[in-house]
């Protein structure tokens, strides 16, 4: 019985040895959340103006590179600030946008489901 204990024991210490080394050695990833932050007076950040159907505008504006979600809100104004981003319509169709672009969408605008600064 003794010996089944050290044999379960030795299999356990080789199992987490395995395990530490193989984290260690696992390059560690870039960690990215995108914000919703004040905008103020800064233009380099994400800025959104968007409308629900029943409810007021709103101007939102979100920093650091991730993906969030923002409920199928009806976009009439994004300013990309100094961000690359990508935007998930309704549809299923992504849009890229490029840093620096101001565009407005005063006749159809698009329906929003996710926005996510690269």
């Amino acid at each position: 019985m003794i010996a089944k204990t050290k044999r379960i024991t030795r299999s356990l210490a080789v199992t987490i040895a395995a395990t530490a080394a193989v984290t260690i050695a696992m390059p560690a990833g870039n960690a990215y959340a995108i914000n919703e932050v004040p905008c103020g007076n800064r233009t380099d950040f994400l800025k959104v103006w968007s409308h629900h159907a029943w409810g007021p505008t709103s101007v939102d504006c979100y920093a650091n590179r991730g993906k969030i979600s923002f409920g199928n809100w009806w976009v009439d104004r994004i300013s990309t600030g100094n961000n690359d981003i990508i935007y998930h319509d309704a549809n299923g169709s992504k849009v890229r946008i490029n840093r620096w672009t101001d565009i407005s969408f005063p006749n159809r605008p698009p329906q929003v489901s996710h926005f996510e600064i690269i």
